[in-house]
């Protein structure tokens, strides 16, 4: 290349560094003004500067009366869930005995059947069924109150006739009364009707007299009846001459698991023993399951339950 272009590309070139020094130079002037102008202006709420909120007296009682509230319900939940703890281990420490104890049966008289021993066979076989069967009663027990619990409990719903369901549960278990010089007897009102799940239903009432006959005195009433209630709702009682139940336990009577510490009368023998503590507590989810309430009350020398169940045309509206 001669001189001449020589000298015509540095010219080039020194153009080219001045004219891109200069825009640098902008583009440096422009940045700091604009970070001049961000630093100098105002926050946008500046016009509207924030001012200490000061809750008037009458605000400070509402919320202190509200956090009262929300820390009785902590204290009232946090009880309910101790409560509740305590009747899960009550509930599997009476149904772990309450399952030993017959298997312990059976197993002694299969031994003896096995080995010759047994003086008697068919009084042995015939134990070992009753033994059988309550521990198949103690299980049936224990699926319906999970599924009660679970809210999985399916009604059949259809009309009912109270008299007829009641008699019928009644005639059941008087060979049970019979055997313990029980006198059961039914006094219901004919053409009394709800709409119901027989079934459930005639489970609820059954576990109710059992209740009564494990607990009855030999020779002593126990009486099943059936009425129309005050208010309109039917109304089912079983009443028995058993003594009356504490003052404090009457609130825990339906609790799964919970039994008295001391029984109002011991059972006779022969007479089926109780449950796991799981009879009342079937009674109360069955009867919720039909939108009614079962309650209890001493009366004098006994005390008296009482399922109380919509009118049919209430009950039309309870989901199945």
């Amino acid at each position: 290349m001669t001189p001449a272009g020589l000298a015509a590309v540095a010219t080039a070139a020194l153009l080219c560094s001045i004219v891109l020094g200069g825009l640098a130079l902008v583009a440096i002037v422009v940045a700091a003004r604009s970070i001049r102008s961000a630093r100098a202006a105002p926050p946008a709420d500046a016009a509207a500067p924030v001012q200490p909120e000061f809750a008037s007296p009458s605000q400070l009682a509402e919320r202190n009366t509200q956090l009262a509230e929300t820390a009785a319900r902590l204290a009232a939940a946090h009880l309910l869930e101790t409560r509740i703890e305590a009747s899960r281990r009550e509930l599997v420490a009476w149904i772990s005995h309450d399952l030993r104890t017959p298997l312990a049966g059976i197993r002694a008289m299969a031994e003896a059947l096995e080995d010759g021993m047994a003086p008697d066979p068919e009084r042995y076989y015939a134990q070992i069924r009753g033994q059988v069967d309550q521990l198949t009663g103690m299980v049936d027990d224990l699926f319906e109150l999970s599924r009660i619990h679970a809210g999985t409990l399916r009604l059949s719903l259809e009309c009912v006739s109270l008299y007829d369901l009641i008699s019928d549960t009644v005639a059941e278990l008087a060979p049970v009364a019979t055997h313990k010089r029980l006198d059961l007897r039914f006094e219901g009102e004919s053409g009394l009707s709800i709409l119901a799940d027989p079934r459930e239903l005639s489970r609820a009432v059954g576990n109710l007299v059992m209740n009564a006959i494990q607990h009855a005195p030999p020779g002593s009433p126990i009486v099943v009846s059936a009425t129309r209630h005050d208010d309109g709702r039917a109304s089912i009682a079983v009443q028995d001459a058993a003594g009356g139940i504490a003052e404090q336990d009457l609130a825990r009577v339906f609790e799964a698991g919970w039994r008295a510490s001391e029984p109002r009368t011991p059972a006779a023998p022969g007479t089926p023993a109780g449950g796991g503590g799981l009879g009342l507590a079937i009674v109360q989810g069955i009867v919720q399951a039909h939108r009614g309430e079962v309650v209890v009350r001493n009366v004098p020398g006994g005390c008296r339950f009482e399922v109380l169940l919509p009118p049919a045309e209430n009950a039309a509206r309870v989901p199945v």
